[in-house]
């Protein structure tokens, strides 16, 4: 298995990342009443979405139809873009949100901590989650600073009203401290390990 760390910049450089992005959505579209079954519970899939195909003619018309095609109940489906992504692309972005909504559909800031002017556009783009960009969070049982960061960007969320996810979560220690900050989720392997999302199905040509 080739992790994505290892193909995407290659799919990038390329421009084959819209093609890509829309691979995944239709397969977890299509899988996603079996996935739910097997969980036996309300799931909900992040999706991440590249820069480019935010950018990209009909992208929001292809989420509509595959939508509607496999019936994807509302909060099934989460798209995440990178914070910078979401700078560069402010009203694609905003654009793109409001459609999602329409849908029932949620919508996450990812390596959110990272900009220039991070908090400033959150009121023009109000998000449901940020996921606190997991150069802070790796090292908050060691650096203060990293701590702070953590803290201050948990804190502002909830005043918000948005929830937080604090990624690279890499251990137990790491796990406690955010559940005393009160972050509301963590992601990395301290939670669990990455798997195939459907396990028995075959590797599928693009």
């Amino acid at each position: 298995m080739i992790i994505p760390n290892s193909f995407i910049p290659a799919a990038e450089r390329y421009g084959l990342m819209p093609k890509l992005d829309r691979w995944v959505i239709a397969k977890v579209f299509s899988g996603y009443h079996t996935l739910s079954a097997a969980h036996e519970l309300p799931l909900t899939c992040a999706i991440n979405l590249s820069g480019t195909s935010l950018n990209e003619g009909g992208l929001f018309e292809f989420i509509r139809q595959q939508a509607e095609q496999h019936r994807i109940p509302e909060h099934a489906i989460c798209f995440e873009i990178t914070e910078t992504a979401a700078i560069d692309n402010l009203q694609a972005a905003a654009e793109f949100y409001k459609g999602c909504k329409t849908l029932g559909f949620l919508f996450a800031l990812d390596d959110f901590g990272t900009g220039t002017s991070s908090f400033g556009y959150l009121k023009s783009l109000p998000v449901d989650y940020l996921k606190i960009d997991g150069g802070f969070v790796r090292n908050i049982d060691k650096d203060g600073i990293d701590r702070a960061m953590t803290e201050t960007i948990n804190r502002i969320g909830h005043l918000m009203g948005i929830r937080t996810v604090a990624e690279f979560a890499e251990s137990d220690e790491i796990i406690q401290r955010l559940r005393a900050m009160g972050v509301d989720y963590a992601q990395g392997y301290g939670v669990s390990r990455p798997a195939p999302l459907f396990p028995d199905c075959e590797v599928a040509r693009i």
